[in-house]
């Protein structure tokens, strides 16, 4: 992959173990953990599963002259430089739909997410549009950050079929089917249960994301919505930024069970870096977050590990991963404990993008015998 801000002929020490890089060039082992770090992440540039950056702008009036990612960010955890410094080539950037919406143009909230994301891809020359795993390659080749979309929250379908594709027209790849509050059709992991997982019209809205070749979501849902969207999914299903719950038990993260369901399914588990997810005190480090990956190796297997930061989606950040300049730390620290270039390659992004290749056969194996699902709860 071409890079604009460091030569590749060099290995740049983004001495990332303290959040930023120095820009200085360093003769490195091909021991050194630093070094098979940056080896694999030059190969395969990071895949992040979730960044709220859209709705911070959104939050502070909606302008990207005023929230410019192109320019330095001190006060979120994103701009295009600490990305470059991340060796982030891919990300789904977040449509998050508050749950204060559910009554009131949840939809509406989701569009104007969707939007934010279509002026940054328009105006930034860094960023390339991905809507395919092809895509998320030529975009890497092209020396760009490839950028999808990715919708927080299944109320902003608005129980509409028909809404959910036309997200899918407008990019959107993957839909957390919940988010903080159960839905009138799936169980929310922090809300109080009614469906016992999938009603059955979040058991079509499932199969019709198939269909279409969107990723199942399941970050945020009950573990028996977890287990019912497993069951019904012909494809692989990604957690976009969740980690593991035997490491550090809160409803937001994933049971052994569902972990070791997850790998016969093919699907990924993007960790997490939101600290009361990865530490039970909160207080949480970069030696954390290794601990969750290291445990999901250890039940699902290296094939189903991916990233999701959360990146300006929370206010508090692991210590050693301050920004999206850290992941090259995050690499060198599992290089520490002895993961192989090939195994940093898969979880960084080679993994993400075997599962949406395999979601994107079977969207077109579907579509040549089903047609779109018309049932919408309001019918």
């Amino acid at each position: 992959m071409k890079r604009r801000h460091v030569r590749s002929t060099a290995l740049l020490v983004v001495l990332a173990l303290g959040g930023c890089a120095t820009g200085r060039e360093v003769e490195l082992s091909p021991a050194d953990p630093v070094a098979t770090a940056l080896r694999a992440l030059w190969a395969t540039p990071v895949i992040d599963g979730h960044n709220d950056f859209p709705s911070q702008v959104l939050e502070r009036g909606g302008s990207l002259d005023v929230v410019d990612l192109a320019r330095p960010q001190p006060f979120l955890h994103t701009d295009l430089l600490r990305l470059r410094e991340g060796h982030v080539g891919a990300q789904f950037w977040s449509a998050y739909v508050s749950t204060d919406s559910m009554e009131n143009g949840a939809l509406r909230h989701a569009l104007r997410e969707i939007d934010m994301v279509h002026r940054m891809v328009e105006r930034y020359p860094d960023l390339q549009w991905a809507r395919t795993a092809d895509d998320i390659v030529a975009a890497q080749s092209n020396g760009r950050i490839a950028s999808l979309i990715g919708v927080e929250g299944g109320h902003a379908i608005e129980g509409s079929l028909s809404a959910l594709r036309l997200f899918y027209a407008l990019g959107v790849r993957y839909m957390t089917l919940t988010h903080g509050r159960t839905t009138d059709w799936a169980d929310s992991g922090t809300d109080e249960p009614r469906h016992g997982g999938l009603s059955p019209f979040g058991e079509a809205v499932v199969r019709e994301m198939n269909r279409l070749g969107m990723f199942v979501d399941l970050s945020h849902t009950s573990p028996e919505t977890m287990r019912d969207a497993l069951r019904v999914s012909r494809a692989p299903v990604i957690f976009s930024h969740s980690s593991a719950r035997a490491v550090t038990d809160h409803p937001r993260n994933v049971p052994d069970d569902v972990l070791r369901e997850l790998a016969r399914n093919g699907g990924v588990v993007m960790v997490t870096f939101v600290p009361e997810f990865v530490n039970v005190s909160g207080h949480a480090t970069l030696g954390d977050v290794a601990d969750h990956i290291d445990h999901i190796r250890e039940v699902a297997g290296i094939d189903h590990i991916g990233i999701g930061g959360d990146f300006d989606g929370i206010s508090s950040v692991p210590v050693g991963l301050e920004d999206v300049s850290s992941y090259p730390a995050l690499f060198a620290e599992l290089a520490r404990r002895g993961y192989t270039v090939e195994e940093l390659r898969k979880i960084a992004g080679l993994n993400l993008l075997r599962a949406m290749r395999e979601m994107e056969a079977t969207a077109r194996r579907l579509r040549q015998v089903e047609h779109p699902h018309l049932v919408d709860m309001a019918s």
